[in-house]
């Protein structure tokens, strides 16, 4: 897929240029983003150009992952915003949404923004029917963003994550089109739900 271009009131999101290189090396640079998403550690600016030239091209090349760096009008870095293809190919039509953000960015609301403007192209434009969330269950500033963009919480999943060599806990939350008021190609049967701590056997006082 060729690269596109999304615009929000405060947003642009685009593919990232090379122009781009110094600021991605220095937001990424950052322990609280070094601490959950799995990028080098330090962050130079060589892995920078990497992901700039030629991860994120490849990406949108081979239709696997979407990178959009998210940038104010003015042309300055907010942050990133992956839609990984998780199952687009299959029934299911899953994808996954993923970011970070700049920590001079941080709390403005400018990444649920670019949450939602991303998740409104992956329900139009690319036929998703569930978009998924996946984080560390520490990791509370993404938690508070992918809440803002509207994703449903669905629980934990032990060992999920293998980050820095460690498994650790995994939160998964999901945003289905009519979230958004979007239409979705396969209808939806809800299941009743599931006593959430269903209370286990007594053990038995016969003999």
């Amino acid at each position: 897929m060729e690269p596109v271009t999304l615009e929000t009131p405060r947003l642009t999101l685009r593919a990232f240029r090379e122009s781009d290189i110094e600021a991605v090396a220095l937001a990424c640079d950052d322990p609280d983003i070094q601490r959950f998403v799995p990028v080098p550690e330090p962050y130079t600016l060589r892995d920078a150009e990497e992901f700039v030239t030629v991860t994120s091209p490849a990406g949108w090349r081979d239709d696997t992952m979407y990178n959009f760096g998210v940038f104010t009008h003015g042309g300055d870095l907010v942050g990133a915003m992956g839609l990984g293809r998780l199952a687009l190919n299959s029934p299911e039509r899953h994808a996954e949404l993923g970011f970070w953000t700049a920590r001079d960015r941080r709390r403005r609301g400018c990444t649920a923004e670019a949450g939602r403007a991303v998740a409104d192209w992956a329900f139009s434009a690319l036929g998703v029917e569930r978009l998924e969330w996946v984080a560390q269950v520490e990791n509370a500033g993404s938690r508070a963003v992918a809440r803002s963009i509207g994703f449903v919480e669905e629980g934990i999943q032990r060992a999920r994550i293998v980050h820095r060599g460690t498994r650790r806990d995994a939160l998964v939350a999901a945003l289905l089109p009519s979230d958004l008021d979007h239409p979705s190609g396969t209808p939806y049967l809800p299941s009743p739900r599931l006593p959430s701590n269903p209370e286990p056997p007594r053990p038995s006082t016969t003999k």
